[in-house]
């Protein structure tokens, strides 16, 4: 028999369809407009995805015949953290694209989903306009709100979910796997799977751009923002840049190490460069832990390694976020804006931690600057999830 095939809208990274990939579906067809996104999807997924704004997209262009449609349709307008959302929010009615293809192309099941916020916007009107409509197009509607860590995903993320189908069957919602461990109600729930099982093996591991070797395996994109809020470690002694700079250039035209080679040794593409550019405006002074492994490297003298190393605790006087990320319980809900602090305070959890937070695999690979592929991650459904959803709906087709 062949697979079950699926169309994929709104796809981001990829997150659902890839959930949906490993459940058996063959996915046939998928769309963004976010070129990055597009990229990652590709590299990860398949090349079915076309890259183009889908409310320019018609459906004949979109092949027939597939048995689910998945959508995560845009949910700015809908979240609870953005508080103008609205009901005359445009993003807030993308949602009729999806509508649109559905009613042309009569898939047997569709799985949206979305943020919480969705539930009460409009005071519940827009739900409600959402079920109908896909309810007067011939199909067995069912929502709920599901929390990602109840299915063994090491985050707290809850997103409501949307399946609708045409062929005379319940909606499938996967059973809670995962809670507390003294959970007296239930003894067969697993235990949270916590932050810190999940990605505490790179607590101490340096961040750098090219993947590296690590206990056997390849890490991806460990690439974090170094800015930290509220109480971070920095320097305790002040260090003039320009003598840094002097005194590494001097240690390394006797080394036989050029920048480049630096640079690909700690498996950074520029960053090694600025250690060695006078420059206030793109200068820079290796970390304690990048300063002792160039120490390795160039061999220099002991002059400046109080000034590099010793660290105190000090306090940040104005940050956007102030949340320090769980570590003996699942994460917290990562967002598309930037990630948490990590626990160590020395940096923001890395785009590869919110990736394993999100239970992407540690192969998928991702492309943008940082900001983009923080934003991809935030805004993907978490796939190990939406394995689970897909399993209960091969089996009905």
């Amino acid at each position: 028999m062949s697979k079950p095939t699926v169309v994929g809208l709104f796809a981001g990274c990829g997150g659902l369809d890839l959930g949906f990939k490993k459940a058996g579906f063959e996915i046939i067809w998928a769309n963004d407009f976010d070129k990055d996104s597009v990229k990652t999807y590709e590299e990860n997924i398949g090349k079915h995805i076309v890259l183009g704004d889908i409310t320019k997209i018609k459906s004949s262009e979109i092949p027939s015949g597939f048995d689910v449609l998945l959508g995560g349709f845009p949910c700015q307008g809908f979240s609870v953290a953005n508080i103008k959302r609205s009901v005359k929010d445009e993003r807030n009615f993308l949602y009729l694209e999806m509508l649109r293809i559905i009613k042309d192309k009569r898939p047997k099941f569709f799985v949206a989903e979305n943020v919480k916020g969705i539930l009460s916007l409009g005071k519940g009107e827009v739900m409600k306009m959402i079920i109908s409509d896909f309810e007067d197009i011939g199909y067995k509607v069912d929502y709920r709100m599901l929390k990602a860590s109840d299915y063994g995903v090491p985050q707290h993320r809850e997103r409501v979910f949307i399946i609708g189908n045409r062929i005379g069957c319940e909606n499938p919602f996967p059973e809670k796997t995962h809670g507390l461990s003294n959970d007296l109600f239930n003894q067969n729930i697993k235990p949270y799977v916590t932050a810190q099982e999940a990605v505490g093996h790179l607590k101490s591991v340096r961040t750098r751009d090219k993947p590296f070797k690590l206990n056997g395996k390849t890490i991806y994109n460990h690439v974090a923002r170094m800015n930290v809020s509220d109480k971070f470690w920095g320097r305790k002694h002040k260090v003039n840049q320009f003598d840094i700079c002097d005194y590494l250039k001097k240690w390394r035209e006797g080394s036989g190490w050029s920048t480049k080679k630096i640079d690909e040794y700690f498996g950074y593409a520029h960053t090694a460069g600025h250690w060695f550019r006078k420059d206030n405006n793109s200068g820079s002074i290796p970390n304690p832990d990048d300063w002792r492994e160039l120490k390795k490297l160039l061999k220099f003298d002991d002059k400046y390694d109080k000034q590099v190393t010793e660290l105190e605790e000090k306090t940040i006087v104005f940050e956007q976020s102030l949340r320090i990320s769980n570590w003996e319980e699942p994460s917290d809900t990562l967002t598309a804006t930037g990630p948490e602090i990590h626990p160590n305070k020395k940096r923001r959890m890395s785009v590869r931690e919110c990736a394993i937070l999100q239970s992407f695999p540690d192969n998928f690979v991702l492309h943008g600057a940082i900001g983009s592929m923080y934003k991809q991650i935030g805004n993907a459904v978490a796939p190990k999830l939406a394995e689970k959803i897909a399993k209960l709906i091969f089996k009905l087709i």
